[in-house]
Order: C-alpha cells, then sequence, then structure tokens
C-alpha cells in the first residue's frame, strides 16, 4: 500500500441476498434494503442463487419458496451440503404451518408470508443477523478473553510499543509483529483484535510453523467433499470462521511457498478458493501476523514472496525482547507469580530481593515464556512462601562461547536443555520456545542424538 493511500476503516455494510423470480418484489425488497443501509444482491432462480451463494460471501438470505426451476427447501439443502454459513428467511405466497414447519426443520431461520409487510421483515432481519452474530460469536469465544496485558512494565522500550499498539488498533490494514520467541506475540496479537473495530467478531489464531502445507491449505481456506482421500464432507476454513473478524497468523515466515500466493490474493482481493472448488468464495478479515524470522532476510533467499512481504509489514510493530528490559522483570514476575498462586489455589508468594536481582542478571533466552516456567518451577520448589535464588532454576549456558559459531552455540543450548529433561522432546520444545517438529528439525540438522534411557 502507498503512503499516499487512504484507508478506509468504515464497518462493511451487511449483505443480503434477496432470491426471487418475481421482479417486482425484488425490486421492492432491494429498495427497502438499501434504504436501511444493507448492500442487496437479488437472484432470480434457485441455480443462479446457488452459484452466489458459493462464491460469494453474505450475512443473510431471502428466498422465495416457490422458484421457477426449484424451491426454498432444496437451496436450504444445498447450502447445508456445501457448509454456507448463511441464516435464511424464507417468503411464501402460500403460508400454511406444515411449510413453515418444513422450513425451519432444513435450516430456515424464520418464515413469512406475502404479501410481506416491510416493517414486519425490518425487524425479523434485524433480528436474524443479531441472532447468527451470536451464534458465531459463542463458537468462537466459550469464554470472554481474559488474557494478560502486553504491555507490563515500565521500560521505554515497552512504553514506545503500548503507545504504537494504540494508534494501530482501530486500523483495518494488516500488522505485522516482530519478535523473538516466546515473547508474547500472540498476547499482543488477541489485544489488538479486542481493541479494534472488530472486537465483536471472531478471533481466530492459527500457528503456521506446525502444520504441513496440505494442512496449512486445508485449515485456512477449507476443501470441498471429494477434495482429496478422506474428505467425505465439504470443510469450511479457518478463514471463513474468521469472516468479518480479525485472524492471526502466528510464524507466517513459516508458511510454504505454495500456499503464499492464495494467502496473498485474500489480503489483496478478499477471495479465495477452497481447496477442491472452482468458484471463488469472498471473505472480510483483518490480518495480524507474527515472526520470529527476519523476513526481509527470507526475501533475500526467495523464500518468502517480496510482494507478501510488502502487503502484511503495512504496520509494523516489534516487540523487544526481555534481556533489552531488565527493569521490567520484576513487575512481570510479580504477575506471574500472583497469577499462578491464584490457579493453584496458593497462598501469596512474593520473591525475595536476591531473587529478583538474578532474575535481573538472567539474559532469559526464551523471554517471557521461560520466565513463567522459572516462576512456576520455583513456586512449586520453594520451602516457604518467599522465592530465594536457589528456587529459580534457569536455562543457563553451558560456559564461554568465544569461537563458537551461532550453530555449534544452538547445538549445545539444545543437548542442554534435552539432558536436563531426560532427553524429552516435548517438554524440550516448551522451553526453547519452538513446537516439537521445529526441535526434531533441530535434531537431526545439528546430528544430536538422543538417549533411549
Amino acid at each position: 500500500m502507498s503512503h499516499s493511500e487512504v484507508i478506509d476503516d468504515r464497518p462493511t455494510p451487511h449483505r443480503i441476498l434477496v432470491v426471487d423470480d418475481e421482479p417486482t418484489i425484488r425490486a421492492v425488497l432491494q429498495r427497502f434494503l438499501e434504504k436501511k443501509g444493507y448492500q442487496a444482491v437479488t437472484a432470480t432462480s434457485r441455480q443462479q442463487a446457488e452459484r452466489l451463494l458459493k462464491s460469494d460471501r453474505f450475512d443473510a438470505a431471502v428466498f422465495d419458496h416457490e422458484l421457477g426451476d426449484g424451491n426454498a427447501i432444496e437451496l436450504l439443502d444445498t447450502i447445508q451440503g456445501e457448509d454456507v454459513d448463511v441464516p435464511v428467511i424464507v417468503l411464501t405466497s402460500n403460508g400454511t404451518i406444515d411449510l413453515a414447519v418444513q422450513s425451519i426443520q432444513h435450516g430456515a431461520e424464520n418464515f413469512l408470508t406475502k404479501p410481506v409487510d416491510l416493517v414486519t421483515f425490518g425487524v425479523i432481519l434485524s433480528r436474524v443477523l443479531e441472532n447468527h452474530r451470536n451464534r458465531r460469536q459463542q463458537s468462537i469465544h466459550q469464554a470472554r478473553y481474559t488474557g494478560p496485558d502486553p504491555f507490563v512494565g515500565t521500560s521505554r522500550a515497552i512504553q514506545e510499543l503500548r503507545a504504537v499498539a494504540h494508534k494501530l488498533a482501530s486500523s483495518d490494514s494488516p500488522i505485522l509483529i516482530h519478535g523473538e520467541t516466546g515473547i508474547g506475540k500472540g498476547v499482543l496479537a488477541r489485544w489488538l483484535h479486542d481493541h479494534g473495530q472488530r472486537a465483536q467478531e471472531a478471533f481466530v489464531d492459527i500457528n503456521c510453523a506446525s502444520l504441513s502445507p496440505e494442512f496449512l491449505d486445508s485449515e485456512l481456506f477449507g476443501h470441498q467433499r471429494g477434495a482429496f482421500t478422506g474428505a467425505a464432507t465439504s470443510k469450511s476454513g479457518l478463514l471463513e470462521v474468521g469472516d468479518r473478524g480479525t485472524v492471526f497468523l502466528d510464524e507466517i515466515g513459516d508458511v510454504d511457498q505454495r500456499v503464499q500466493p492464495k494467502l496473498l490474493k485474500v489480503l489483496e482481493e478478499k477471495r479465495f478458493r477452497r481447496m477442491g472448488e472452482v468458484r471463488e468464495r469472498a471473505v472480510d478479515v483483518r490480518l495480524v501476523a507474527a515472526s520470529h524470522h527476519d523476513l526481509r532476510q527470507l526475501v533475500q533467499n526467495r523464500l518468502f514472496r517480496e510482494d507478501l512481504y510488502f502487503r502484511i509489514n503495512t504496520l509494523p510493530l516489534h516487540i523487544p525482547p526481555l534481556r533489552e528490559r531488565p527493569e521490567d522483570i520484576r513487575q512481570l514476575a510479580d504477575r506471574i507469580l500472583g497469577t499462578l498462586c491464584h490457579e493453584l489455589g496458593r497462598p501469596q508468594a512474593t520473591f525475595s530481593t536476591e531473587a529478583i536481582a538474578a532474575m535481573e542478571r538472567y539474559p532469559w533466552p526464551g523471554n517471557i515464556r521461560e520466565l513463567r516456567n522459572v516462576v512456576e518451577r520455583a513456586l512449586l520448589l520453594a520451602a516457604t512462601d518467599t522465592i530465594e535464588p536457589n528456587d529459580l532454576r534457569f536455562e543457563r549456558s553451558l560456559g564461554p562461547t568465544e569461537g563458537l559459531t551461532l550453530a555449534d552455540v544452538e547445538r549445545r543450548h539444545i543437548e542442554r536443555v534435552l539432558e536436563h529433561v531426560q532427553q524429552s522432546v516435548s517438554p524440550a520444545a516448551r522451553i526453547l520456545g519452538i513446537s516439537r517438529s521445529t526441535l526434531y528439525q533441530k535434531i537431526k540438522a545439528h546430528g544430536i542424538e538422543l538417549s533411549k534411557s
């Protein structure tokens, strides 16, 4: 995006599909909807409606029961078979209780008879949209997010991050969060969602590093029935689940080059195809991405598309590592300790002055994730409610590293962590702040032998 481009942050109007083979009814409903601030799209047949529903995004639909090439019941069955998420109001000239019950059983939200009373129609449509939004929110948020504050601390670096994040929260442009593993990129991404214009919609979180290219493609974009062996039904992708909300792609630098063009198309055109599908679908999401990689270096090495990098790097945010802001350690450690005591039902513990000083001297290669691990172990192992330096089990370095390459240091650190956890890969990966698959790759690359004991 050029610097002169104006960002339009106005909310997208609800899109309503009106399917009726009577021109007068279509025109009346279209004028009414547009006057109410909706965006109306019309169709004259079942076949045309099916094409639109498969290729575009609608917030609600109005189906006439009797169409020249079918009826509303058949359309409702198509929606369910194709996993299209849209609430439907059915209209009919011959209203009966049996027909109304049948429509509801096949997935309709409501049922109205013609001639349509527009005031009643407007009230019902508003209620249908609100109910649908509430259901989507409940399916994503079983409980309201009460996550940690991403700006705990008094350092200048964290205060500057807070100031910039507050300015960017209301923007709808992509945000790229830079930062080392374990520093809290996901916490900041969720804060940006909760403080933005899409806070009442879905927040979808996906870690790109932990998924194979094929699985990531299916998770993001969904797939059609029969797209691959085992695809017995159609499935919505996470982009569809996050429609109108925020999609957080953690470790976007690990997205396979086969998936990157499809992701760029979503950002530029707000359209995508499910795996195994020919027709395109529309989606409206705000992207927040994060990576611990130097994406510019990946671009230079031709491992990451340059056009995608510039598209997601519109609004960059950098979270400083913990070693660069030791003055924040006390507040962070106290916050973590208080949370753990509450979760474990323990009396409130405290750190001694010497313990705080020891934590402030430690470089924290695993950042906040490692800090939490150290504090949790100390709380569980301490003999009293005051945590002392000998209660803190740091993941210390192996000793002098002069003359060693970065690969040597990494190999030694991985070996030491594996030794600490008795060669168990899962806890080692948690301490190192990487996925199990990434740790296995590093073990293989460094030629590290895992003990069988």
